[in-house]
């Protein structure tokens, strides 16, 4: 079984910068596609990022140009610039196989809350 333990919440002001690590017990690699995902109080779970094996990344509309997704053989990271009270959550970081964002992850960390206070 895959362990996936993220990392790098916290508090933060709003305009504030965090980064995000998810540190995994096999290689990054070995999954298709690594994923950052987030939940809001009250909200459902809300992809914000993909990694493919390529090197080619996806951003959620309301990420895009804030967020960058990364990684290396052992973790994948998130770098958040710019944060909104909006983007307060707690994290995930998953993987998967295929392309399809719900329903075929893989493994899943314990969350790392993200608070940008206003």
């Amino acid at each position: 079984q895959v362990h996936l333990v993220e990392s790098g919440g916290g508090l933060v002001q709003a305009g504030g910068s965090l980064r995000l690590s998810c540190a995994a017990s096999t290689s990054i690699f070995s999954f298709n596609y690594v994923a950052w995902y987030r939940q809001a109080p009250g909200k459902r779970r809300e992809w914000i990022a993909d990694i493919a094996t390529t090197g080619t990344t996806f951003y959620a509309d309301s990420v895009k140009g804030r967020f960058a997704i990364s990684r290396d053989s052992a973790k994948m990271y998130l770098q958040m610039n710019s944060l909104k009270p909006e983007d307060t959550a707690v994290y995930y970081c998953s993987t998967r196989n295929v392309h399809k964002r719900f329903g075929s992850n893989l493994n899943w960390g314990q969350g790392t809350q993200v608070t940008a206070s206003s």
